[in-house]
């Protein structure tokens, strides 16, 4: 269930409830692709405040599908908040042996064999795995693309969210950058019988103006009571933009990844480590998270430049930190 209990403008402040777990939103899914969120325990992340993640669903399928299928993921990762998996769409335009058709994602498992996720047979996978919400299947375009790429990812977005509607499935609309196609997929996906609605095909190389435009043309065309998830967007510049354009979901492996490259985000901008020109006691001094109460600029800058592997866990810890405590400050902001 959805409900938003607040509004400012045309950003919302809302609830999503599974079970007995309720999810404030906005919220900012951080990515446990492989089934963990690199370098921290589950438990930490409850600690720093995580109350969903979002799982590779393709991944899980690739390698562990037997095992995961026999206890159930939440199980499988000792994970008890809300568990997000995506459809494995996405997987096709990076680096990843699969490639988009007109029946499907192709890939290839571990030991060479060609296999297909049709959008019945993603959903399927997503389904025995355990997942709390599932998307259904997209064909994402890798940028750059022509207008004819991104008509046939629109066509074949539409033809299969088709044959994966359901009370617990978000859609994801394409159409790259091109507004009459965002337009046309959003007019025919927008009635189906969906949970919520995402945004897929931004923040994947096109200008950061385009991204904006494309968000704003699409949360004005939404139904309003349906939540809106703006996939693979996690600068905390990009989600106050797009919180302010309705969007009430975010996923993305921006703060994770920057943490184990050494970038911290901190109230006063990003600091960069492993630099000699890094020098301080206090990291972030308004911040309250276990790495910034315990550990100085110093210490951590040190652990970057010898490359230990405690400061990557420890930028992990304060970056998920930081996130959770800027949505929080913006529900209040909303709320208030």
């Amino acid at each position: 269930m959805f409900e938003i209990i607040a509004e400012k403008e045309r950003a919302r402040a809302g609830v999503i409830k599974v079970g007995n777990v309720i999810l404030e939103t906005p919220v900012f899914l951080p990515v446990a692709t492989k089934a963990c969120i690199k370098t921290i325990t589950p438990c930490e992340a409850k600690e720093v405040g995580c109350k969903a993640i979002i799982v590779n669903a393709l991944h899980i399928y690739r390698k562990a599908y037997d095992i995961v299928c026999r206890v159930g993921l939440h199980k499988f990762m000792r994970w008890d908040g809300i568990i997000f998996t995506d459809s494995g769409g996405f997987q096709s335009i990076k680096k990843f042996p699969a490639y988009a058709n007109d029946e499907g994602i192709v890939f290839k498992m571990p030991d060479g064999r060609e296999e297909i996720f049709t959008p019945e047979k993603s959903i399927e996978v997503q389904e025995k795995i355990g997942s709390d919400f599932m998307f259904a299947l997209d064909d994402c375009p890798s940028y750059p693309y022509s207008r004819e790429r991104a008509e046939k990812a629109v066509e074949r977005t539409i033809k299969w969210a088709e044959r994966c509607q359901g009370k617990r499935i978000f859609a994801i609309l394409q159409g790259g950058i091109y507004e009459d196609l965002r337009r046309l997929c959003i007019k025919k996906i927008s009635t189906m019988d969906f949970f919520g609605f995402a945004i897929g095909g931004l923040c994947i190389g096109e200008p950061k103006e385009e991204m904006h435009r494309m968000v704003d043309i699409t949360t004005k065309l939404l139904p309003r009571e349906k939540p809106r998830h703006l996939m693979g967007v996690g600068s905390p510049e990009d989600i106050i933009e797009c919180v302010k354009k309705g969007i009430d979901i975010f996923d993305s492996a921006f703060p994770t990844r920057n943490a184990r490259h050494g970038t911290i985000l901190t109230s006063k901008g990003k600091i960069n480590l492993g630099k000699r020109k890094v020098k301080g006691d206090a990291i972030d001094e308004e911040c309250d998270c276990y790495t910034c109460r315990n550990f100085s600029l110093d210490y951590l800058n040190y652990l970057f430049k010898e490359k230990e592997p405690l400061g990557m866990r420890l930028a992990t810890l304060h970056n998920l930190f930081f996130m959770n405590k800027l949505m929080e400050r913006i529900r209040e902001e909303i709320k208030e």
